[in-house]
């Protein structure tokens, strides 16, 4: 009998937040009697503004090479800003333009080895003030060190006195096996 004929009357589970689950519980079961999992699409909703969640991987056929707009160490040109989602993005960017040997684009990889998610607040000139890890991963602990690290070297961005306050933003970053990382900003 395969591991997943287990699955596919599972008992009914109340309430959409267990949903993006799931799929991460049938591959755990599966694991341990070495059949692949099978593997439905997972919904993802944006997370309100000023929240903290965990955001569920999206399925992907293969990881794509790592690759960045522009070479290691070089920054793009920062463009004005108008709302808060712009200067995110923005500073996505530019995260993975300064730290493209330790960055990919393209799909999510699954399962991805760690998500940390950091609050970074900034002085009016774009320089960052603090950061603040919002979630640690329960695996590889050095994959919260890593992105505070890309976030730092990427700093100082864009001035920020003309949004409103408080001057700062979240960032998820979804790490692979390799320990390479992508802004989930940049999937949105």
């Amino acid at each position: 009998m395969p591991c997943t004929d287990t699955l596919k009357n599972p008992m009914p589970i109340k309430g959409r937040r267990w949903q993006p689950v799931i799929p991460l519980l049938a591959a755990l079961v599966c694991a341990g009697c070495g059949q692949p999992a099978n593997r439905a699409p997972v919904e993802s909703r944006p997370a309100a503004a000023g929240s903290v969640t965990d955001a569920a991987p999206r399925p992907a056929p293969a990881p794509g090479p790592a690759a960045a707009p522009a070479g290691p160490g070089k920054a793009p040109a920062w463009r004005p800003t108008r709302h808060w989602d712009d200067y995110r993005r923005q500073a996505a960017q530019r995260v993975v333009a300064v730290n493209s040997a330790s960055t990919y684009l393209g799909a999510v990889p699954e399962p991805l080895l760690a998500i940390p998610v950091l609050e970074v607040e900034l002085n009016g000139d774009g320089s960052v003030r603090r950061i603040q890890v919002m979630r640690r991963p329960g695996q590889a602990l050095d994959t919260v060190q890593l992105a505070i690290d890309a976030v730092q070297r990427a700093a100082p961005f864009g001035p920020v006195s003309h949004l409103p306050r408080p001057w700062k933003f979240s960032e998820t970053f979804l790490f692979d096996e390799q320990r390479r990382f992508k802004p989930r900003s940049l999937d949105d």
